[in-house]
């Protein structure tokens, strides 16, 4: 008897998957794709969309005649910040231009000055001033620069809506897509922003992250979700696992700090240091922080492999040691050694001096006491005085650093910190949104035991 399954595609910048989940929200079957990125009609890099299209497409008509699967339901998970246009016919205008493309600063500056200045509009949004990162700048930019193709569009839709698109033919809009630091949506009015209408852009009213439409594929009917945004996607399982308040950190080559119980505005500060909004699947802001946690590990491990001559992933067989740390902490109270001083904080220094160190360990110790830092200073950027949050959830290449885990811990002596081994975490959160169902799940905690 074939196990009924639902399809989820992961569609990262660099990976694209496909997973499949049971009833039980088990993966039983997990495949990683590459594309070679293709080019826009200006030669800046960007994913190549119809690779990408015509393998979901190739990979549904597989499992349907599947002899060992029996495929129910489809969802997707992307990353945000990148939208895709379509003319009257349906057909997409452009290609889907990368969030890393570069923007004139004059067009957000105009936007701004028309609406309260960057930094109330960047408030009102809960979106810092990222160019093509907030989203909704991507056709103002096209209206600017094209203005013959933006005469084309006629339908505007996030990457998770339109890979859904593909299936279905349906146009929608969801909030956790909106919310990601778009620009778009207005948080004091939870509503679109007054600009979005002034300026022409037509984006559907937003609906449930947990609607489906049934299309029939080779014969096959099947339920397809309209997709989520992957860092809301990855909140969805504590929600069905925990009763209890929490913070997560997502951590990897960004360390995402994510609440969903703090529901104080953004201010003008938290959002010169990172600090943004994200949208839950309840529909309610998600206020998190941000730090280049992974990248400026491993631009420094990589200094001190050179320097002490050792492989590079030396610091997988660091262990933490308290003496050592306290020691270090003590030592270098006055200076630091890999970071440049506040408010530059969050880069490394041009030259670093390496000799200050007897050794590899020493140096290791060093450099995680100095992340760990500005990794405290960004959580609690969204940490509430008085909060009631009794749980840290740490997932992601740093919850099996023994050290980082060690140092977290010791900063946050009344809460508890857990490593949480959710494999694909924003895949089975699209599976859990259109599954009608809220499951207990094993979040795979373990408690970080605190070292004496």
């Amino acid at each position: 008897m074939r196990e009924r399954v639902t399809a989820i595609f992961d569609i990262g910048k660099t990976n694209k998957k496909i997973i499949l989940f049971n009833s039980d929200f088990k993966v039983v079957s997990e495949t990683e794709q590459k594309f070679a990125e293709s080019e826009d009609d200006d030669g800046f890099g960007c994913d190549d969309i119809e690779l990408i299209e015509q393998w979901i497409k190739e990979t549904i008509v597989t499992l349907v005649h599947s002899e060992k699967f029996d495929l129910q339901a489809v969802n997707f998970t992307t990353y945000g910040a990148t939208i895709v246009c379509l003319d009257e016919n349906g057909k997409r205008v452009t290609p889907v231009y990368n969030y890393l493309k570069p923007i004139d600063e004059k067009i957000p500056e105009n936007l701004y000055k028309r609406y309260g200045g960057r930094d109330e509009f960047c408030r009102r949004t809960a979106s810092p001033a990222l160019g093509m990162l907030n989203s909704g700048l991507q056709p103002l930019w096209l209206k600017t620069v094209k203005p013959e193709v933006f005469a084309r569009v006629k339908q505007i839709l996030h990457f998770p809506q339109y890979l859904s698109y593909v299936l279905t033919g349906k146009i929608y809009s969801e909030h956790t897509s909106i919310g990601c630091h778009t620009a778009l949506w207005d948080f004091d009015n939870m509503s679109y922003h007054p600009w979005v209408k002034a300026l022409e852009l037509n984006l559907p009213d937003p609906v449930s992250v947990a609607t489906l439409n049934e299309v029939v594929i080779e014969g096959k009917k099947l339920q397809i979700g309209i997709g989520i945004h992957d860092s809301s996607s990855s909140l969805a399982p504590y929600f069905s696992g925990s009763n209890d308040q929490f913070l997560l950190l997502s951590t990897g080559t960004w360390c995402i700090n994510m609440n969903p119980f703090n529901s104080e505005k953004l201010t003008a500060e938290q959002l010169d240091k990172d600090c943004l909004c994200y949208m839950s699947i309840t529909r309610q802001p998600v206020k998190s922080s941000r730090l280049f946690l992974g990248h400026l590990h491993e631009t420094a491990v990589n200094l001190l492999a050179d320097h002490f001559k050792v492989p590079g992933d030396q610091f997988k067989n660091i262990r933490a040691d308290n003496q050592l740390t306290d020691q270090l902490k003590t030592k270098f109270k006055e200076k630091q050694v890999f970071f440049k001083p506040a408010p530059d904080s969050r880069e490394l220094k041009e030259y670093i001096d390496l000799y200050e160190f007897h050794s590899y360990n020493e140096a290791y110790h060093q450099l995680m006491n100095e992340l760990c830092e500005l990794t405290i200073e960004a959580v609690n950027l969204v940490l509430p005085a008085g909060n009631d949050i009794s749980n840290i959830y740490i997932t992601g290449g740093f919850s099996k650093n023994d050290l980082f885990l060690n140092l977290i811990s010791e900063a946050y002596p009344s809460k508890l910190v857990y490593t949480s081994e959710i494999v694909n975490g924003s895949a089975l959160g699209a599976a859990l949104v259109i599954s009608g169902s809220s499951p207990l799940l094993n979040l795979g905690l373990t408690e970080c035991k605190r070292k004496s």
